[in-house]
């Protein structure tokens, strides 16, 4: 990570505490195709952005200059920064009154980096990334073709995050230009004295975008190939990849913010996974089906991946009536036309609102008609909230474990229920389940080669 670069003073703030930043690889057409959908979103949001993008070069940014124009119009301030070349301020875009071009000396550390950071009170979003050195494509060396280039980095909608972004940006640009650093500075205080006055953009439209915007990068990758995945080049292979990584990631950065929002339980997503975990190795399930479960209790509040908002948690909180409002912005069959390796977990979203019974939503399945693993996602969602609600007293686990035994026989599984009470007698003895945070630039491998098939629904606890 270059010294002095944007990225390597955020790793730095952040290395070692408790927001640790997770960085992954991403290839330029993923790059591209992120930016724009998120660039894109300015155009439709309701705030008037502050909108800082690092191009490296200036030919970068004169292949987005039309682009730009459009987005200026839409925004507060554009500053755009890269290393300056013939035509770079001559281009209209460059001569609004609120677009400024930083030309950046080339030995300066930002002129290897890729940015796009944009901040209203209505919508944040960034990419953070700088190429790859020589050193670290190893032997093969740096790429021939121009879409092969790669960049380290993240991408992220946290609003916190952006605006510490935003401030180590500005703070750069003060080495160039002093004047524009407080014109910027004054801007982004505004901006942030306003974050919550204002109702903030749909993220589940920002995410559809995301996904199809990858998706048909991905498409245009494979239109002239008719042979699977594995048959191609491996060069092909790593691009496809890519892509299909960023798509998980797309929705895994939505159920982050959807946690997040929700002050009261702020870590469902990763403890009801942690515990899905635990009962599928209680169960002496296969590998595949709890990596499976994992990424099932990390998605189980997205509302696009769900049929229907059932009241099967009776504490579902206002974040997760909020994610339901995705459901049109993402309708589910959208989401599964798009991200096909998402079937299995839809399914098992979908299903975790059946009741052992009968008495459930979507489709009235009773016993073991209802996949397993939404059988064990139900359970574990009600169980975890239980958890939360009883912090506070005295037997939290002993509570969480009666109410939910108490719907036995009618909303849960009796054998489930068994293997719960083992779950929490180990729990109750010492037995630590942590729950971390996933590494969500590393979505691409919380698939797995069952990923495309639909649950099974016939298999027994």
């Amino acid at each position: 990570m270059l010294q002095g670069s944007i990225l390597q003073k955020l790793d730095t703030a952040h290395r070692g505490g408790k927001r640790p930043l997770n960085f992954g690889v991403y290839h330029k057409n993923t790059l591209i195709a992120l930016c724009h959908a998120l660039e894109d979103f300015i155009l439709e949001s309701e705030g008037k952005p502050l909108l800082i993008a690092a191009f490296q070069q200036g030919k970068w940014y004169m292949q987005e200059a039309e682009r730009y124009g459009d987005l200026a119009q839409q925004s507060s301030q554009v500053v755009i920064l890269a290393t300056a070349e013939t035509g770079f301020g001559e281009h209209p875009t460059s001569q609004r009154s609120n677009v400024r071009l930083l030309d950046l000396d080339a030995s300066d550390p930002v002129a290897q980096e890729w940015h796009l950071i944009i901040m209203s009170e209505t919508y944040t979003a960034m990419v953070l990334c700088q190429e790859l050195s020589a050193e670290d494509y190893g032997s093969k060396g740096a790429p021939q073709e121009d879409r092969e280039r790669k960049f380290y980095g993240f991408w992220t909608f946290e609003p916190e995050l952006v605006r510490e972004t935003v401030d180590l940006a500005i703070a750069h640009i003060g080495g160039y230009d002093q004047q524009l650093q407080q014109r910027l500075t004054d801007q982004a205080q505004k901006i942030t004295a306003a974050f919550g006055s204002k109702k903030r953009d749909d993220i589940g439209q920002v995410v559809s975008r995301v996904v199809d915007y990858l998706e048909s990068f991905e498409q245009e990758l494979h239109q002239t190939e008719d042979e699977p995945l594995q048959n191609l080049p491996l060069a092909e292979q790593d691009l496809d990849n890519n892509l299909v990584s960023n798509k998980v990631q797309a929705f895994l950065r939505m159920a982050q913010l959807i946690d997040q929002a929700d002050v009261t339980n702020p870590m469902a997503a990763a403890e009801v996974a942690t515990l899905c975990e635990a009962m599928g190795q209680l169960l002496d399930l296969p590998a595949w089906q709890i990596k499976r479960l994992r990424l099932a209790g990390l998605l189980h509040r997205l509302a696009p991946l769900q049929a229907v908002d059932d009241d099967l948690e009776p504490a579902k909180s206002t974040v997760q009536q909020q994610a339901v409002s995705q459901q049109e912005a993402m309708p589910k069959s959208s989401v599964l036309r798009i991200m096909p390796q998402l079937q299995a977990i839809a399914h098992i979203i979908t299903h975790q609102t059946e009741h052992w019974d009968g008495s459930g939503q979507p489709d009235g399945l009773a016993y073991d008609a209802i996949p397993l693993e939404s059988r064990i996602l139900a359970l574990m969602t009600t169980f975890q909230q239980r958890l939360k609600d009883y912090q506070s007293q005295e037997t939290p686990l002993a509570k969480a474990l009666d109410d939910c035994q108490a719907s036995g026989g009618t909303v849960f599984d009796p054998k489930l229920l068994e293997a719960l009470e083992l779950l929490v007698m180990g729990m109750q003895q010492g037995m630590s389940l942590q729950a971390n945070q996933p590494k969500i630039a590393a979505g691409m491998w919380l698939l797995d080669s069952h990923s495309n098939q639909e649950a099974q629904s016939n298999v027994s606890s």
